[in-house]
């Protein structure tokens, strides 16, 4: 292979555009941890830290299922099925990654270098829970729940309980879109003998569990609000929330699912750049 196609297929591999969903929350708790714009150095080393964290999750996600993946019509093309990176290379790529999460780490706050073992754990324990359990959506969750929070840590040391409650919310609203994105193999998971909402509940559960998650969004983000006093720009930002999470409800319904790729994607990209959005128009203006 061309050493330059390297970078294509590992950023494939790990999806890098979908960095949008988790690293804006980060920021918005870095933002409202100071109630401000952090510093140039803090802003860059969080990003570092997320893209490495992110990476490291991703790659692990995609080593630990390359067998599941290869008989998954859907995933079969990934990069590790389809041959175009090894086994190796992959574990390569994260350890390069959880290297490149713990130099950002030392470049923050003190407390978060005895605090990143914490994440690296969800990372590494995720990818086995649906075998076993169909609560895996709320561990994902809890796992990317640690964005705002441990943007919050990072640039003031503090943990908060509206650090907790945004972290909660960012919980919610990815185990719910997860719920939507487990119907895309509902079939393979029943066939493999894998769990999920889906498969305990069936559509209509994951749809059902999907909005009680959604909801509690829009409360845990108005309760982080309170807590802060937070100004006009959070509580537009908390109603824009809400009202795409309507939407993005509107374009799936159970049997219904062609349009389930612009909920997940297009949808949840939108509801974290827009949050982010008012929330720096919040400490900026």
């Amino acid at each position: 292979m061309i050493a330059a196609e390297y970078p294509r297929r590992f950023a494939a591999l790990v999806k890098i555009e979908h960095t949008v969903f988790a690293l804006p929350f980060a920021y918005v708790g870095a933002f409202l941890a100071v109630g401000g714009v952090p510093s140039a150095h803090d802003l860059l080393w969080v990003t570092v830290a997320m893209v490495g964290a992110r990476s490291l999750a991703m790659g692990l996600n995609r080593l630990v299922d390359a067998g599941i993946d290869a008989r998954n019509p859907r995933t079969a093309t990934r990069e590790l099925p389809a041959g175009r990176l090894s086994a190796w290379q992959v574990v390569l790529f994260c350890l390069a990654s959880l290297g490149i999460f713990l130099l950002a780490v030392y470049e923050l706050d003190p407390l978060v270098r005895w605090l990143w073992p914490i994440p690296v754990a969800g990372f590494l324990v995720y990818p086995y829970l649906k075998r076993f359990t169909w609560l895996s959506h709320l561990w994902l969750g809890a796992v990317d729940g640690l964005a705002p929070v441990g943007g919050w840590v990072a640039v003031t040391g503090e943990l908060p309980l509206e650090a907790w409650l945004l972290g909660g919310a960012v919980a919610c609203w990815v185990a719910g879109f997860d719920l939507f994105y487990a119907l895309l193999d509902l079939e393979v998971d029943r066939r493999e003998g894998l769990h999920s909402v889906a498969t305990k509940f069936g559509e209509r559960g994951a749809f059902w569990g999907a909005r009680v998650l959604h909801a509690l969004t829009v409360a845990l983000l108005a309760a982080a609000g309170v807590g802060l006093d937070a100004g006009i720009f959070y509580w537009l930002g908390v109603a824009t929330v809400g009202g795409l999470l309507v939407y993005e409800h509107s374009l799936v319904r159970p049997g219904e699912l062609r349009r389930l790729d612009t909920a997940f994607f297009t949808m949840n990209g939108v509801i974290s750049a827009a949050f982010f959005g008012f929330v720096l128009l919040e400490v900026a203006v």
